[in-house]
């Protein structure tokens, strides 16, 4: 008789909890988008929370119901570039946010994703996101927010806290590195 714990926290399973929220933080990109186009600032200021608040939620939910997945590992930080990439293109577009950071964030997570997808497929090797990347995500989100919400008497905190980010993603792509590194020399 099969045990259905053991199925329950089999980490090849997709459909968790966890993973959708993860899944509908990145659809959430449309909505904030569709709000900031139209200008109804306070509708797009909750979805953008509601948003900062899933990224913690999934992985309260994958720790407390033993779902950590391979899925999710993957899910959770491709999530968080989709919704962040989404609104920082818009902005760029806009006018309201540097592209320099754009571009930046993007090479980067092509940087990383290239050869996490060839580490996967030759190794299985499943990448975790790091600390530093974690925290780069969440301050970069921050950064978002101020650029969109300015406050008056710190201008100069949306451009601190997007190289605060900027140093962060720096230092866990440096990480990744390590991470593939060590995955390249195993046999």
């Amino acid at each position: 008789m099969d045990n259905p714990k053991a199925k329950f926290m089999d980490p090849t399973r997709i459909l968790t909890v966890a993973n959708m929220i993860s899944l509908l933080r990145a659809f959430m990109a449309i909505p904030i988008i569709y709000f900031l186009q139209n200008e109804n600032w306070n509708i797009a200021f909750v979805l953008i929370m509601l948003a900062i608040l899933s990224d913690t939620l999934d992985g309260y939910f994958a720790r407390r119901a033993h779902e950590i997945t391979h899925f999710g590992k993957w899910l959770d930080p491709i999530a968080d570039f989709v919704v962040i990439l989404a609104v920082a293109s818009y902005l760029v577009v806009e006018g309201l946010f540097p592209a320099w950071f754009y571009w930046f964030f993007l090479g980067r997570y092509v940087a990383i994703a290239l050869p996490a997808i060839y580490y996967l497929n030759s190794r299985d090797f499943i990448l975790q996101s790091n600390w530093y990347g974690k925290w780069a995500a969440g301050i970069s989100t921050l950064s978002i927010v101020l650029h969109i919400f300015p406050i008056a008497q710190l201008s100069w905190l949306p451009i601190f806290t997007l190289y605060i980010a900027t140093g962060l993603l720096t230092i866990s792509y440096l990480k990744y590195l390590q991470s593939f590194s060590k995955v390249s020399k195993q046999t």
